[in-house]
């Protein structure tokens, strides 16, 4: 029989055992909390977590990937709707152990598995919405830059359009392609403009919403 990777086996065979913390994942989302030994609740967490990480993400595909393993359907509905809605601020850290006294009889150590549902503090999420502003304002500083390039060669070529039509009314050329181009490059550079003003003013809000979320 092959040895397990991650520690002494919980049940008689890997599918005894997958089936055994698939019980558990339920009762877990069922009642927020179980009591079970130490070992068992080791092996459960990152099961649980990446189980409520799929239902955070609440599409089709994730919700089909979760009843692979959770076959009560109104658990399921529990996990995407109730529990996921609550865990929608936090990263990870799903869930909590917690050690108690050893079980009676064969002084196994025993340990409570649950659910984290309090919220995350104030200060803990003033900085996720600064580093979130923070982000913001470095996208839209970007978009800023590469919009006045854009202006910047826009003038440059509806300058050289313009040099152009000059020359060809002075050769008698075809003055009318001539202006009709450089109207055209005239006009790019003005959108160009209004980009890049869009673009800076939006920094602007960036960076005021980040001072805010400082304060």
């Amino acid at each position: 029989m092959p040895k397990p990777s991650k520690g002494p086996r919980l049940a008689s065979s890997p599918a005894h055992e997958r089936l055994m913390l698939a019980n558990m994942a339920t009762s877990l989302f069922a009642h927020g909390r179980i009591t079970t030994t130490l070992p068992k609740a080791k092996r459960l967490r990152p099961l649980a977590e990446r189980l409520i990480t799929f239902a955070k993400r609440g599409d089709l595909s994730s919700r089909r990937r979760v009843m692979r393993v959770i076959r009560d359907k109104s658990v399921v509905h529990i996990l995407f709707t109730q529990i996921a809605e609550q865990m929608e601020q936090r990263e990870g850290g799903y869930t909590r152990i917690t050690k108690i006294a050893p079980r009676r009889g064969d002084n196994a150590p025993q340990a409570v598995i649950e659910l984290v549902t309090e919220p995350l503090s104030a200060k803990k999420a003033t900085v996720k919405e600064a580093e979130a502003a923070a982000k913001v304002a470095a996208k839209d500083e970007d978009a800023e830059v590469a919009a006045a390039a854009d202006a910047a060669i826009a003038d440059g070529a509806a300058e050289d359009a313009v040099n152009q039509a000059v020359d060809a009314n002075e050769s008698g050329a075809d003055v009318a392609q001539a202006d009709e181009a450089a109207e055209d490059l005239e006009k790019t550079a003005d959108q160009a403009d209004e980009a890049a003003e869009a673009a800076e003013e939006a920094a602007d809000v960036a960076e005021d919403a980040e001072e805010a979320s400082k304060k």
